[in-house]
Formats: structure tokens, sequence, C-alpha cells
């Protein structure tokens, strides 16, 4: 098969011709028909955010496939069939506290380095070898564009955290960094799922008014000043109301302040949940008031991905129609530009753009 390879930090992407994989006992093989280029995908690949990758590696998260192989334990999956791949593994032996590794991306701790050695190659390839349980049907409707449902990746993501923070429908939410990729869809999503009013703040003004020509009344941009005084009480003014939520999907590069101005905002008995990347590449931590969270009952947990159970629920959101991909913008690359895509995907990572490569044409 051909391939994608990341030879060494700070190199392009080679395309290459490597040995297609086999399916062993609870894998599956498929063609890889479209899959997600992240916006901060050049930054992982010069070493800028240290993922855990060891080169060589074919990188790629998650994508969609058609299947060509399965293992003797699938009972409900047939080859031919159009599927999502979760690239989020887990260990079969450990149900409590499992080690996770993203297939062809990351990996957290030294059970989770196992993991990756044995999944080691992403979705940059014609063909990709992944576990049984991270396979997911598509709806017939995927099969016309699987380039625009490969924003699964994505959108996958902010789900997990609104699965987490328990969202209910009739609730307002804030989404802490809603002008950006993963924030943008964590608005849609939201929304999706019934959220009565979603407070979208940011600094980038074309962005919020991107965001309320999409989704109308529900939808309450708040530009930033910076001042983080000022910014919680105009987030707390366009809630108009208690705020029952935050999801902070800010990235690495974003202020602490910005996060705690938005998570600040949550009523008494609020839950806020921490998606984003705040003090990864340095500078200061998150620091929550302790008689704040502790007088107020608030809920903080951390959110890495999201469970298994989740792709079925996000799958089904954009087969019935509530979470649309049809006005996103969608730009596809062949294997063998796999180097502009990633110029195009640093350059186009606002709220609904898309960058996808296209490995095999199907």
């Amino acid at each position: 098969m051909r391939a994608a390879v990341l030879t060494q930090f700070g190199a392009p992407l080679t395309v290459r011709e490597l040995p297609d994989p086999k399916a062993g006992d609870g894998e599956v093989v498929v063609e890889v028909l479209a899959a997600g280029v992240a916006p901060y995908a050049a930054e992982v690949f010069s070493g800028k955010r240290n993922y855990p990758l060891v080169p060589p590696v074919v990188p790629g998260v998650g994508g969609v496939g058609r299947i060509l192989h399965i293992g003797p334990d699938a009972t409900r999956l047939r080859v031919g069939d159009l599927v999502w791949c979760d690239s989020t593994v887990r260990s079969r032996d450990d149900a409590l506290t499992p080690d996770i590794a993203l297939q062809g991306w990351s990996s957290r701790g030294e059970g989770g380095a196992q993991l990756a050695r044995h999944l080691h190659d992403g979705a940059f390839a014609e063909f990709m070898r992944v576990p049984t349980e991270n396979v997911f049907p598509l709806p017939p409707a995927a099969e016309d564009d699987p380039a625009r449902w490969a924003a699964l990746t994505v959108h996958a993501i902010p789900y997990g955290g609104l699965l987490a923070g328990r969202l209910a429908a009739g609730e307002t939410l804030l989404v802490s960094g809603a002008t950006g990729n993963l924030g943008s869809s964590a608005v849609a999503v939201a929304l999706a799922m019934g959220a009565g009013r979603v407070i979208a703040p940011g600094r980038n003004r074309a962005a919020l008014d991107l965001l309320a020509d999409r989704f109308g009344p529900r939808l309450r941009p708040v530009p930033l000043t910076g001042d983080e005084a000022t910014d919680r009480a105009a987030l707390l003014e366009a809630a108009g109301g208690p705020i029952d939520m935050v999801i902070d999907l800010l990235p690495p590069g974003a202020p602490s302040s910005a996060s705690r101005a938005a998570a600040m905002t949550v009523r008494e008995y609020g839950r806020v949940v921490l998606m984003g990347g705040v003090g990864m590449l340095g500078g200061d931590d998150l620091a929550l008031p302790y008689p704040w969270i502790m007088r107020n009952s608030i809920t903080v947990r951390g959110q890495w991905m999201y469970p298994r159970t989740a792709n079925v629920g996000i799958i089904r959101l954009l087969a019935s129609g509530a979470l649309d991909l049809a006005p996103e913008r969608v730009r596809s690359f062949g294997l063998d530009a796999v180097n502009d895509a990633l110029a195009y995907a640093a350059a186009h990572g606002g709220p609904f753009d898309r960058t996808t490569l296209t490995p095999s044409p199907g």
C-alpha cells in the first residue's frame, strides 16, 4: 500500500510503499477513503507540540473507510461496509482505568505507549488496521461524500465533553474557545443536542458573526477584551440568566485567564468541563479559587476524548440531520499532496473549515 510517513520530526511527510496490514483476531482492515487533517497537525509533525509519536510512523487520527477484512470475532460487521474508524484505542484488560492511545497520533503513559507500538500506524494510508470495537457502521448518506463525514474526527471530541458534563435539553452552555475548530463544533453539537442557549466568546469578530448567522438567536456571541473581570461580566450579561455548564476547548496558546473568566460564570451547582490545551506549551496553569468551587458546589472535571458509545451518538445526530454537515467547507487532497494538505489545514482552522486527505479513491 501507499502511505504518508513521518520519518522524523521537522521533516516533510514522505509518500512511500509499505506492506499491506493484516487483520488479526479482534481487528479489522479498512480501505481509507477520507481522513481529517487537524489544523495543528503541522505543529505535531514539527515537534512543537511534543507528541509521543515514534518515527517512522504513518500518522492520521481516525477516518472513514470501507471494510476489506474482518477478524473471526466480528458478528455484525461485513466486508464492504462503510464505517467510521475511531482512533481512541483502549486496553482490553482493565475496564476501570484502561490505558489509552490515539492511533497514529498520541498516547498516555507507558501502557498507552505499548498500545501505540502495537497499533503504530494511522489513517494517512490506503489501508489501516484497527481494533474491531473501534469500527462503526455509517448510514447510507455517508456514501455520497465520505470526505465530509470525516468531520467525525472533530465533532466526536466536544460531543464527548458535553456528555461528560451531562448537558441537558434547554440548558445554557458557555463554550470557551467557540471561534476555533473544536469550539465551533461544540456550539453546533450542543445546539443539536437541544441546548436552549449557547454563549460564544471570542476575539475573532468574523468568526463570531459566522456563528451568529448560522445559529440565530439561540447563539449569543460575546467579543472578548482580554480583561478578565470585564469579560466575565459581559458573558453573564449575554446569558440573560444562569449558565448551567461551561466547556473549555481553548488551544495551548490561550492564556489561562480566558479559561478562568469563562469557568467562573457557571451557576451554583454548575459544571465545568476542561478539554483544551491551556498550559500544555508553558504559561500559567489554570487557577480556580478553592472557596468558589467549594461554596458553590461546582463540579470541575477533565475529559480526554470520549467514551466508545459517543461514536454511536454522534453518528445518530448526523444521520438524523440534527447536526448538519452541509454548511461545512471541505477541501480534500490526495495522498501525494499530503504536505499541501497540512499547510492548507494550518491556514484554514476556523469554524467549520475541514481539510481531508483521501488516500484511496474508493
